[in-house]
């Protein structure tokens, strides 16, 4: 088990085998419903055969750094901007008794993971050069990004976006009708 220095609070209430090393850093910004429930994180949880080399992908391709990593779970924290926690991600294998009841093993279908980046053209000769698998190339699309899209060992297929300027009138014409 690996657990790096900045290790997210959350993973020490859920699995017992996280040190009190694990408790150093300051906790997320969490935001507080009518409810009072606190939201302390949200991350896609992808079951699959090919955890190392999803986590490898993430790390050399994204800049993702491991939180935490044992035999059968990896958890994955991307790199923020000015400051801020970026993204998470975590990948476990499918034989671990503490899967939780109903995820298959993840075929790669119905599933889009969108990784927002201030400069997709540099990512995507980036990926190109490391020899990740382009599935779309690097495009203007008239709502407003600039895009490309790969697929980590996994399955999952990534849509790396860039926010750009849409073309002239674009969003009028989708614009939500009055309540």
């Amino acid at each position: 088990m690996r657990i790096a220095r900045r290790s997210h609070p959350l993973l020490a209430g859920c699995l017992l085998a996280i040190s009190a090393a694990a408790q150093a850093g300051e906790p997320p910004a969490a935001s507080t419903t009518p409810s009072g429930l606190r939201v302390r994180d949200l991350y896609p949880l992808i079951t699959t055969t090919a955890m190392v080399a999803a986590r490898d992908f993430h790390v050399r391709h994204f800049g993702f750094e491991v939180l935490f990593e044992a035999s059968w779970f990896v958890y994955l924290s991307g790199p923020g901007e000015a400051g801020t926690r970026g993204a998470a991600l975590a990948f476990m294998t499918p034989d671990h008794p503490s899967r939780p009841p109903g995820p298959e093993v993840f075929d790669g279908d119905g599933m889009i993971l969108t990784v927002e980046v201030a400069d997709a053209a540099a990512l995507h000769e980036k990926l190109l050069r490391e020899g990740a698998p382009i599935l779309h190339p690097l495009t203007d699309e008239p709502w407003g990004q600039r895009r490309f899209m790969t697929r980590d060992p996994a399955g999952v297929r990534v849509d790396v976006v860039q926010q750009i300027a849409p073309e002239a009138g674009y969003w009028e014409r989708y614009v939500a009708p009055s309540r």
